[in-house]
């Protein structure tokens, strides 16, 4: 029997904060007493039956005029009933994975009544989050003391407070102690060691872990290549001959690492329980608006908006877009080759070592545009997708990801390709490469953690000199950790970082076999990244909000299609060499036929590979099957029971 909030009593005394909500300095009084009741009222008359109070007591706020911040927990119960309707995996008694319940909570490893850590920080955050988004307005026709903010049946009540600047933010709080034994295991200290993937899911959440967990295995992939590469810099990197044997290398190293990472993801996520989780259907992305109609499928009410006009938007307006950038970065692309000629001209006048150093300097200058082109372009992406109205957060994701690639691989790419196939200067391409590569690794280290952790350290410093020079009795120490928090920025998910690995997986995968030294930088590089991104995660921004993850997501799609992208890529560098012409010196017509035809045979084998390796273990795929077979005996008990009555 399915056990419901209505029939349990799921008020506690103790308060344990979860999640911070701070509202707007003027916000008024019946608007706030209006959300704290919409908050706590019981799921039956549609509440989200949590516990709320402000950040300060009535004596506090008036020492310290601050009243805007709130905070948000649940009972124990509440937790639990909530993990049941998310269908949170737990492990149970037997070892097997199974998902959670509240009637046989019993049957969980790890849970007894008086165990406060069955759930997670994480989880009980999640939980919270998934409440608050679905507080749906019911009768209310306005946000109260707001009548420019409309309401109506069905709208999410959070979003409309965050795009009426009613509410300010919404974040889950850190938890010191777990957040000092993590650093302690993580980044603190320099070592050569794995990185704490269960840890930083158990405190960041599968979608974070899952991150942290392909960075680290995408750097130890990368040291076989970095190896062979060395070497081959050092004794032959003049002799372009040789490149034959490291694309032909690069082919069948692009393909096996993402095959084994497939097996390696889905024994985490199996072990995370979110391999397992039901895909729920889903819900309208908060963002998406239309007319308010009923959903011919769910049956709810919900906005309404005509797919005809978002294809009308995506293929009038967004496409023309896109190609207008694209053409713009080639026009970039050309100056960039008439300054490499100019550069090579002055060079070729007068041979000096700062000519020399001239020579570089281009392509310095290209690689820092490339980067701005590239923020700034995801600036624009973001608000056509947003503009495009998708109606699931799965299908704005894949638009945007998809604006997004198309974009940075032209902008990033186009000019080693215009050298290594309309140049045909290897020289040249090798030189390029390596000033792409090293200098958007330089960019990237600096923008995203180095200037972002002085930036909050120094906030830090103002913020603690303010609550020690305070005079009031309160917990000053949490009540600084909050206002710190509140003022950290906010980590706006795994994109950046995917998009920064796939770009260096392109650069090593397409190219490197003129530049060996592309995996030893990159594996260098993701080294020092691993470190910064712990520390930007643990000190610079706040704390996410958990997302269940079972895979990389359309990210390994991306980093399959660059795959393919590199065998037609290495092939045709291959036929290209001198090494190759010359067993062929006379008829380039059946070099080509031959390239083409061999390219067609590693790419049938690269898909033979692919399936060949399964993408779950051997282990994962029995315990699977067993849950599945008796999920299909429990229910062919129930039917026989039905039968019976």
């Amino acid at each position: 029997m399915k056990v419901t909030l209505s029939a349990l009593d799921t008020y506690e005394t103790s308060f344990t904060p979860l999640v911070v909500i701070e509202l707007a300095q003027d916000v008024k009084e019946e608007t706030k007493e209006w959300l704290k009741n919409r908050i706590i009222a019981k799921k039956k008359d549609g509440g989200a039956q949590l516990l709320f109070r402000p950040l300060l007591n009535k004596h506090e706020k008036e020492t310290l005029g601050s009243d805007n911040l709130y905070l948000v927990g649940a009972s124990r119960v509440r937790l639990l009933l909530g993990a049941e309707a998310l269908g949170l995996v737990k492990e149970s008694v037997d070892g097997t994975m199974r998902t959670f319940t509240y009637s046989t909570r019993g049957s969980f490893r790890g849970f007894h009544d008086d165990n406060d850590d069955f759930l997670t920080m994480t989880e009980c955050q999640f939980i919270v989050k998934h409440e608050l988004e679905n507080l749906r307005a019911r009768d209310e026709k306005m946000i109260p003391g707001y009548p420019q903010a409309k309401l109506y049946p069905g709208k999410s009540l959070l979003r409309r407070l965050l795009t009426s600047g009613i509410v300010v933010q919404v974040f889950p709080l850190h938890d010191r102690e777990a957040l000092k034994k993590l650093e302690d295991s993580w980044y603190t200290r320099f070592s050569l060691h794995c990185q704490p993937i269960d840890r930083i899911r158990g405190y960041f959440g599968e979608t974070v872990a899952l991150y942290f967990g392909f960075l680290e295995y995408f750097t130890f992939a990368l040291i076989p290549m970095a190896v062979i590469g060395l070497p081959y810099y050092l004794f032959v990197w003049e002799d372009y001959d040789k490149y034959v044997v490291f694309a032909s290398f690069n082919l069948l190293w692009s393909t096996v690492i993402l095959e084994v990472w497939k097996r390696s993801c889905a024994d985490m996520t199996y072990r995370w329980g979110t391999l397992l989780m039901k895909r729920q259907f889903e819900e309208p992305r908060p963002g998406f608006h239309g007319v308010l109609g009923v959903n011919p499928v769910t049956g709810r009410e919900e906005p309404l908006y005509p797919s005809y006009k978002r294809q009308l938007r995506i293929y009038l307006v967004s496409l023309p877009f896109v190609c207008l950038c694209l053409c713009l970065s080639l026009h970039i692309m050309m100056i960039y080759f008439d300054l490499e000629d100019w550069a090579l001209r002055v060079h070729e006048e007068s041979s000096t070592e700062w000519t020399g150093v001239l020579l570089y300097v281009p392509s310095v200058i290209y690689a820092i545009v490339i980067e701005i082109m590239n923020r700034l372009y995801r600036y624009a992406a973001e608000f056509l997708t947003a503009w495009e109205n998708h109606r699931l957060e799965s299908a704005y994701q894949n638009h945007l990801v998809l604006k997004v690639l198309v974009f940075n691989f032209l902008n990033c790419f186009a000019s080693l390709f215009y050298i290594a196939f309309v140049l045909k200067d290897m020289k040249l391409l090798g030189q390029s490469l390596a000033t792409l590569l090293i200098t958007s690794q330089i960019i990237n280290q600096i923008a995203e953690s180095l200037l972002p952790y002085w930036l909050q350290k120094k906030h830090s410093v103002k913020v603690k000199r303010k609550v020690q020079a305070l005079k009031v009795d309160i917990d000053a120490t949490f009540y600084e950790q909050v206002v710190l928090e509140k003022e950290m920025s906010t980590y706006l998910g795994t994109f950046d970082d995917y998009l920064e690995l796939f770009l260096q997986f392109g650069y090593v995968s397409l190219f490197s076999c003129v530049y060996p030294l592309a995996a030893a930088f990159a594996v260098l590089n993701n080294f020092t990244e691993v470190n910064s991104d712990a520390l930007k995660m643990c000190r610079v921004f706040k704390r996410p909000f958990s997302e269940p993850s079972a895979s990389i997501g359309v990210w390994q799609l991306a980093f399959e299609t660059m795959s393919v992208i590199a065998v037609v890529t290495n092939c045709a560098l291959i036929g290209m060499s001198p090494q190759v012409n010359a067993v062929f010196p006379d008829s380039k017509t059946e070099l080509v036929l031959i390239v083409v035809v061999v390219e067609h045979v590693l790419l049938a084998l690269k898909f033979i590979l692919a399936f060949a390796i399964p993408d779950k273990p051997r282990h994962i795929q029995m315990k699977l099957a067993r849950l599945e077979f008796e999920s299909l005996e429990a229910l062919k008990q129930q039917f026989q029971m039905c039968k019976k009555w």
